[in-house]
């Protein structure tokens, strides 16, 4: 007997339209805030990062309603799975664009505003604020907003912490590690009569918060997004913005163990520098230290010695981390005891300093400069190794000291330079630095000397009275973006001896 065989082909086409027509606004208003440009599908490699997404979230399936007159047509085959496999790719898309645009920040006060943007837009509020207080007590603690002057935040900061979703949670309370929607501020007779109270003022009648936190270091803070209507998210946006959020929770906790590791470098690196300077009858110093995040191997020094001498040194040594500072410190240290003995001849001083580098540390180079003063005299006698001349500036001149060539401390296997002698006249100002103040320019070397020897001969005559005064202005003018900027990896030390 012969057999019949049917066979059904189903070809399921998902395609933006689809997506755009089934999406319930959430992909929408995150492409009104967010950049365009991104592809529409999500590709391959960055699948794991949105891995926890639910496929059983509810996708509406609802059709245009038929026209009078018209008698409905039923559904093409397999219209309900396009409908599904539509709304999965527009949340996978939206969840690939947000995580993108958070792994491209690099420190906390990048990464808060951007969290709180993306679940504002996920969640489709137009206000919110983000409290950031690890539980460890460790901090640092943060408090960002959207769309929120300081005063507006100071104002909700006034509500009890107890009646606060985030604040709850901050505290550890029960029943208080979910997320939470309030719907109706105004009308909810429940809540504290200062939440309402705020809410009016401020202009804002629904919320809802969601905690930030990971299985390793626990609660790191919570997020609270406002509307200014009655409003709660619908369950597709709840869950979306729960993806999210733990996503956005561990990668938090990643920048915040960088940004103690940094915090914990910057005291270390300030440790091991003098904690004041020695006051020497006729000359005045004043310093400046910048560390880098990553701590670097930069330092400065003020020595006192006999005779009312002075011994002024700057230096660097080679890479960054940890083990820059220790060599940091290390090299300081030698270097005050080699002038204690000889500091009345630089070079001496600094081929005693090659040789313990090269004894003890022989895979790693360094800089230096070391100048022995006689501020009585008013000479100053200097030998550098492989570091920028000092800069002496004053009414009449602004001009770099040349110093003879050499190569840094490290580099041959026997370190020796003449040194040089020059005088300072009274009410100038000799400037001694280390390379991180012209590298952090990010131009040329040329240009970086040429605008140093601007910024020094551009000090105000009224503040050239004050070292202090002119190494801030230097700072200034050099790096008009700031010298503290967190994006840099050198180091900058500065010191500033105004002679009477």
């Amino acid at each position: 007997m012969p057999y019949l065989y049917v066979y059904i082909w189903v070809r399921i086409h998902v395609v933006a339209p689809i997506a755009a027509q089934n999406d319930m606004g959430v992909c929408d208003a995150i492409r009104h805030n967010a950049p365009v440009g991104k592809p529409t599908v999500m590709s391959v490699p960055h699948l794991p990062k949105v891995a926890g997404i639910d496929s059983m979230v509810p996708v509406s399936t609802h059709t245009a309603a038929p026209t009078g007159g018209m008698t409905s047509t039923p559904p093409a085959p397999g219209t309900f799975i396009q409908d599904r496999l539509a709304g999965w790719v527009s949340d996978l898309t939206t969840l690939h664009e947000l995580t993108e645009r958070l792994t491209a920040t690099s420190t906390l006060d990048s990464a808060l505003p951007e969290l709180l943007a993306a679940g504002a837009a996920l969640v489709g509020a137009g206000r919110g604020l983000l409290i950031l207080e690890p539980a460890d007590g460790g901090g640092p603690a943060r408090t960002v907003g959207l769309g929120l002057e300081h005063a507006e935040l100071g104002h909700i900061e006034t509500v009890p912490r107890s009646a606060t979703a985030y604040g709850r949670f901050l505290d550890g309370l029960p029943d208080s590690d979910a997320p939470l929607a309030s719907p109706d501020i105004l009308g909810d007779a429940g809540l504290d009569p200062r939440c309402r109270e705020v809410a009016a003022r401020l202009g804002y009648a629904a919320s809802y918060a969601q905690p930030l936190a990971t299985e390793a270091t626990g609660r790191l803070g919570a997020a609270v997004w406002l509307y200014d209507e009655p409003a709660e998210p619908l369950e597709r946006q709840c869950h979306l913005v729960e993806v999210y959020a733990r996503f956005a929770a561990e990668y938090l906790a990643r920048l915040l163990e960088l940004e103690r590791a940094r915090a914990h470098a910057a005291v270390l690196a300030e440790e091991l520098l003098p904690s004041r300077l020695p006051r020497i009858p006729g000359v005045r110093l004043a310093a400046r230290h910048r560390a880098a995040p990553g701590g670097g191997g930069d330092w400065y020094d003020a020595l006192p010695l006999p005779d009312d001498a002075l011994g002024l040194s700057v230096g660097s040594a080679g890479g960054s981390g940890p083990a820059a500072l220790a060599a940091m410190g290390r090299l300081r240290a030698g270097l005050r005891a080699y002038a204690v003995m000889e500091g009345e001849d630089p070079v001496a001083v600094l081929s005693d300093l090659e040789l313990l580098l090269r004894l003890t540390e022989p895979a790693r180079s360094a800089t230096a400069l070391y100048a022995y003063c006689e501020p009585g005299r008013r000479t100053v006698v200097l030998a550098g190794a492989g570091h920028a001349p000092p800069l002496v500036t004053g009414d009449r001149r602004t001009e770099f000291i040349e110093t003879t060539l050499s190569a840094p401390l490290g580099m041959l296997s026997c370190w020796e330079a003449p040194s040089v002698e020059f005088t300072p006249r009274s009410g100038e100002t000799v400037l001694f630095y280390t390379d991180g103040l012209l590298r952090r320019t990010g131009a040329t070397m040329d240009r970086a000397f040429a605008r140093l020897h601007a910024a020094a001969a551009g000090v105000p005559k009224a503040l050239r009275q004050d070292p202090g005064a002119v190494a801030d202005h230097v700072l200034r003018a050099v790096l008009p973006d700031g010298a503290d900027r967190s994006d840099r990896t050198e180091d900058i030390a500065l010191l500033a001896a105004r002679f009477d």
